[in-house]
Parts: C-alpha cells; structure tokens; sequence
C-alpha cells in the first residue's frame, strides 16, 4: 500500500484497495482505512485552482482503427421536466461513431455492458479516452478495464 500511495499521490482509500485486489491482495475495507489513515496518507484537500504537476506527455496520435476510443456524455432535457443522457463511443481514427447509447439514467455498469458488446463487434481498442465524470471513474468501469486490460 506504501509503494502505491507514494506513487499515486491523490488516490483514496477506495482507489488503493482496487489496485491491491488487482495485485491479488484482498483486505476488509475498514482495516484498510485504519492503516491508510495511521500511515498519514490522507488526501489533503486542494483550494484554488489546480495546476498541472510536472510534464505532460502528448497524446498518441490515433494512428489506425481501434487505436484509441473516446467516450462523452451529452444531456438534453425532454420540454422542461424528464433530462436524458447519450453515450457517445467514438473511433479517433476514423471519426466514426460507434455506439450512441440514450436513456434517462446511465450507470458504471451499462456503460461497461455497452463497451463489452462493442468490443465483440469491433475488437479491443488501444486505449480509451474519457474524462472524469462518475460513470467512467466508478469501480464498475475499473473493474471492466482490469478483466479487459485496456488502459
């Protein structure tokens, strides 16, 4: 746990528990905790503006099909009452879409389903590309990249 929290410096208890169970290190979550918190690896909270630490490396430039996928959400409201939301899955190579997926409500574990069954059509992807939001940083998704071993 000491090796993974001094390299990756922002993640939490929870994050750090999903890369020892990858390392086959299984542990309750609450002993966990106890021992993230007693070492002092607490992630202290940012104020201001964050900055970029160190150098950014470039991203790879998609240089064939499947190379690299890019996910989005887009949200739209139906009047002024019912918001739904799209799943947009797209190919940077080819700029194709591959699967735009519509409902009022998209969890971690649909938008692992849908990349599951594209994967059956089109192959692995290289890499995929997201941002931040919830559904793409929940352990549903974690979990599919690991069985999946795409980055």
């Amino acid at each position: 746990m000491q090796e993974i929290a001094v390299k990756r410096r922002r993640f939490g208890y929870r994050r750090i528990r999903v890369l020892l169970e990858r390392k086959g290190m299984s542990m309750n979550h609450k002993k966990l905790y106890r021992i993230y918190w007693e070492e002092g690896f607490s992630v202290k909270r940012r104020r201001g503006r964050k900055r970029a630490r160190g150098t950014r490396t470039p991203m790879p430039v998609a240089a064939h099909p499947n190379a690299r996928w890019s996910l989005v959400f887009v949200s739209d409201s139906f009047g002024a009452s019912r918001k739904f939301r799209v799943l947009a899955v797209i190919d940077d190579c080819t700029r194709e879409c591959l699967c735009l997926v519509v409902d009022t409500s998209l969890s971690g574990e649909r938008v692992a389903r849908e990349l599951s069954a594209l994967i059956r059509i089109y192959g692995k992807p290289g890499c995929i590309v997201s941002d931040n939001g919830t559904e793409f940083t929940s352990r549903a998704i974690l979990r599919w990249a690991d069985e999946n071993t795409v980055p």
